[in-house]
C-alpha cells in the first residue's frame, strides 16, 4: 500500500515542478486549451441533439405510451452522454499530447536532465512525423483497451447494488491505469521503450500507478481542471517513469529550484 502515497507523491511534484518553472508552465496550458475547446464543442452537441440522436436510434418506441416512451428515451438520452463523457475523460490526455507533443517532450526532458544526478535526459533520434506516427498508433491501441473495459463496466451498471456501489470505483481505476499509461508514455517513448513493455512496467506496481492516475482522473471530472493539472501531470509522470525503470534521482532533484528555464 506504501506505492499508494509514492504514486500521489509524484502527482503533487509534478505540480510542484511546474509551479516553478513558469515558461513551461505557460506553454504547456496550449495544447490543453486547444483540445478543450474541440471537446467542450464536442459534448454540447451532444447535449443538444442527443436527444433527437435516441428518438432516430429507437423507433420501435414511438408507439409507446406516457410515460413509457419519454422515461425510455430518456435514460437512453442520459446514457448516451454519461458515456460520451467518459470517453472525453479517457480519451483527453492522449488528443492533448498528440496535439502538444513537441511541447510535452521538451517539458518532459526538462524535468528528467533537473532531477538525473548527472543533469542529463535521454533523448529521441526519431523524426517528429515518426513519434507523433508511435504516439497516435498506441494511443489508439490504449483506447481500444480502455473502451472493451468502459463496455464491461457499462454491462456490469445494470447489476442490482454492485453497479451502483462497486463498478464506479473499479472504473475510476481503470480509467487511472490509463490515463498514467498515457502520461507516462511520453518519458518512455523518448526512452525506446515500446506500448507491450510499458503496459508489464505498470501492471507490475499497480498500486503505484493507481495512487498517481486515480486521484487525476477524479480531477479531471472537474471542467477546466485538466487543462491546468496537464503540464504538471506530464512532469510527474516523467518522475514515475524514472522509478519504473530503476533510474536513480538526485536527492530532492524534483524540488530543488534551477536557475534558469529555457523554453524554445
Amino acid at each position: 500500500m506504501r506505492d499508494l502515497g509514492v504514486g500521489f507523491g509524484y502527482l503533487l511534484k509534478g505540480q510542484r515542478w511546474v509551479a516553478r518553472h513558469g515558461r513551461s508552465y505557460g506553454f504547456g496550458l496550449l495544447p490543453g486549451l486547444i483540445t478543450l475547446v474541440l471537446y467542450a464543442a464536442a459534448l454540447v452537441a451532444l447535449a443538444v441533439w442527443g436527444a433527437d440522436a435516441v428518438g432516430w436510434a429507437t423507433p420501435f418506441a414511438d408507439d409507446w405510451s406516457s410515460p413509457w416512451q419519454g422515461l425510455f428515451r430518456g435514460f437512453l438520452t442520459a446514457v448516451l452522454f454519461a458515456l460520451g463523457l467518459l470517453l472525453a475523460v479517457l480519451t483527453f490526455t492522449a488528443v492533448t499530447l498528440l496535439v502538444g507533443q513537441p511541447f510535452y517532450e521538451n517539458l518532459s526532458e526538462k524535468v528528467d536532465a533537473d532531477v538525473s544526478p548527472d543533469d542529463t535526459a535521454p533523448r529521441s533520434d526519431l523524426p517528429l512525423l515518426r513519434e507523433l506516427w508511435i504516439s497516435a498508433r498506441d494511443s489508439l491501441r490504449v483506447l481500444v483497451r480502455a473502451g472493451l473495459w468502459g463496455v464491461l463496466l457499462f454491462a456490469l451498471g445494470f447489476l442490482p447494488f454492485v453497479g451502483q456501489t462497486v463498478v464506479p470505483v473499479i472504473g475510476f481505476f481503470v480509467t487511472g491505469f490509463f490515463l498514467t499509461e498515457e502520461l507516462a508514455a511520453v518519458a518512455m517513448q523518448r526512452r525506446g521503450v515500446d506500448l507491450r513493455a510499458r503496459l508489464s512496467l505498470l501492471r507490475s506496481r499497480k498500486t503505484l500507478v493507481w495512487g498517481f492516475g486515480t486521484p487525476l482522473g477524479l480531477a479531471f471530472l472537474v471542467p477546466f481542471v485538466a487543462v491546468f493539472l496537464m503540464p504538471g501531470a506530464v512532469a510527474g509522470a516523467t518522475l514515475l517513469a524514472r522509478d519504473l525503470l530503476g533510474e536513480e534521482t538526485g536527492e530532492d532533484g524534483a524540488d530543488a529550484p534551477r536557475t534558469q528555464d529555457v523554453t524554445p
